[in-house]
């Protein structure tokens, strides 16, 4: 019997659009806007970080209830939707004059990043993989990646030839023109409406989706273990570390390299997360994903040595590759542990738990990099903190348990 095609990798396709934009100007690009803001305005590090950590914050308090606007109204009306108010919020940034103006902005953003980032995209996937959830997710992520590879580098000429407010309206109309298209084609809610099951197996008997009191009885009983905990806390820690680092990443680089190494630098980042990604995403499902995560955090690392001993054009490169191995697994991993640590009608309520959590943690990244740079007037101990959070968020991952509890509805 020959093998059929399965339209869920329609929806893996789709995703993968949706991620390339969603994180190539509301995660990666969020680094270019903040040097370029500095620019213009002069202002300080600390003052445009602020209003990055209340956009991760505003964004982490969507995710806790995105798996339920998901339910209740389905991926391809709230994709849609986000992509709306995405692309109004990065046109918008184009606009603001003054520190203040920051804020309302970024809170804007943050309606479609919650909608769409980390969370969302293993909540649209879940229902249409089980036995290569770890490949399908992998790859959805890596439109995440490519967004760095891509968007997030064009950014950087775009602005110098038409201007920032220009280049924001032309970014965010295309982009998220883009995702809307791909949403309203492909998108559905699961496999069962074409009368299969996750992988394209036979339709399993019908059963009820959980209920709001059963999803956040779930939530409650989840934050009283450690089993929980131990996947979010270190990747919380892992986040922080990272998404500071990556928020000022060109205004790090740009002692080292020209506006052009700087562009190369957050191209090279990104181009090894894909790399990073797309090879844990083949063998991660034969793997310990603890083990991978925490590895993975060592990695990076290392790549943060490189770019706080040896600030030479080549050590940048050297160092962004490294550390960019790891950026992508950092956000593809902890659903993938809690896929396979906790019963599968659980995944929805606990991987935006988590995910929450994981931004909310991550938040103060930017701010805590900004404000060292600004206290200090170097890079190297700010670097050195990222390196500390990593460090310990690599231990704590190895102490969780492994075996999944038991089913309890």
């Amino acid at each position: 019997m020959s093998a059929r095609y399965f339209y869920g990798w329609n929806v893996v396709a789709a995703t993968f659009v949706m991620a390339l934009f969603t994180f190539g100007l509301g995660f990666y690009g969020l680094t270019v806007y903040v040097a370029t803001l500095q620019r213009l305005h002069g202002w300080s590090a600390s003052t445009v970080s602020a209003p990055v950590t209340v956009y991760y914050v505003a964004g982490a308090l969507l995710t806790t209830a995105i798996g339920s606007v998901y339910e209740r109204f389905g991926p391809r009306l709230v994709v849609v939707g986000a992509s709306v108010v995405m692309a109004g919020g990065i046109m918008a940034l184009g606009l603001v004059t003054r520190p203040w103006q920051l804020y309302p902005v970024f809170l804007v953003m943050a309606v479609g990043w919650g909608s769409m980032s980390g969370a969302a995209i293993n909540i649209i996937l879940a229902p249409w993989f089980e036995r290569r959830r770890g490949l399908a997710v992998s790859v959805a992520f890596n439109g995440a990646t490519l967004g760095g590879v891509t968007v997030a580098p064009v950014l950087i000429p775009l602005i110098a030839v038409l201007g920032f407010t220009r280049a924001l309206v032309i970014a965010g109309l295309v982009s998220f023109g883009a995702v809307i298209a791909v949403a309203a084609a492909v998108m559905r809610r699961g496999p069962e409406a074409l009368g299969l099951g996750p992988d394209g197996e036979a339709a399993p008997s019908a059963v009820a989706a959980p209920g709001v009191a059963a999803a956040r009885r779930w939530r409650g009983d989840a934050l009283r273990t450690w089993r929980f905990w131990s996947v979010s806390a270190p990747f919380a820690l892992g986040l922080a570390a990272q998404v500071g680092v990556l928020t000022h990443l060109v205004a790090l680089v740009t002692p080292a390299v020209d506006a052009g190494g700087a562009a190369r630098a957050v191209g090279t980042t990104t181009a090894a997360a894909l790399i990073g990604r797309l090879l844990t995403g083949i063998v991660v499902d034969r793997l310990n994903r603890r083990a991978v995560a925490s590895a993975t955090l060592v990695i990076q690392m290392l790549g943060l040595a490189v770019l706080t001993w040896l600030p030479s054009a080549t050590a940048v490169y050297v160092g962004c590759a490294l550390f960019g191995l790891g950026v992508g697994n950092l956000t593809t991993l902890p659903g993938l542990i809690l896929a396979v640590e906790w019963p599968r009608e659980r995944f929805s309520a606990l991987v935006g738990l988590a995910v929450a959590i994981n931004q909310f943690t991550f938040a103060f990244g930017p701010s805590l990099v900004g404000v060292i740079r600004d206290r200090v007037g170097g890079d190297a101990l700010a670097l050195a903190a990222c390196a500390t959070l990593q460090a310990l968020a690599a231990v704590m991952i190895l102490l969780g348990p492994g075996r999944p509890p038991p089913s309890r509805s």
